[in-house]
């Protein structure tokens, strides 16, 4: 069972394209929760994922409780700046929601308390407010991918 990476609410689309570009190469299916900060037809959105849209399982929701609510067995893990345990806290297993907030809030608070048991951050330097939205799903995501033998990648 593949990886689910959820983006609650991004803004940028060629962090989505980057992201998308990702999910197409490690099997990961990819869900947006809107309100999207930009169109499906973008072209900076098409760019960034190159050629690789026709690889992407992409799933559109119209909010976070109606893709919550069609994975009602689901585990989510919430990536915030605001957690106190590390990703490599966590044990991921097949099937898991990575979910990741918009590039300029991150996650709304309803989320992470709703989820404060597992919300996990990317350790980083003090000072510095966060990293791109496409670089932490990819660091978050082979962890996880990592964690269970890389199943049916080369």
């Amino acid at each position: 069972m593949p990886f689910h990476i959820v983006l609650v609410e991004p803004e940028i689309p060629q962090n989505t394209g980057n992201i998308a570009r990702t999910c197409a190469a490690t099997g990961a299916i990819l869900h947006l929760v809107k309100p999207l900060g930009f169109s499906l037809e973008d072209r900076y959105l098409k760019r960034a994922g190159l050629d690789y849209w026709e690889k992407v399982r992409l799933h559109t929701h119209d909010s976070f409780e109606e893709l919550a609510a069609s994975f009602s067995v689901g585990r989510f893990f919430c990536a915030t700046t605001k957690a106190d345990k590390s990703y490599t806290d966590f044990q991921f297993r097949d099937g898991d929601f990575l979910v990741f907030g918009k590039e300029t809030a991150g996650l709304p608070s309803r989320l992470l308390e709703r989820y404060r048991d597992t919300c996990m951050r990317i350790p980083m330097l003090p000072e510095n407010r966060s990293l791109n939205l496409s670089n932490a799903v990819a660091i978050v995501l082979y962890e996880a991918l990592r964690q269970n033998g890389f199943p049916d990648l080369a």
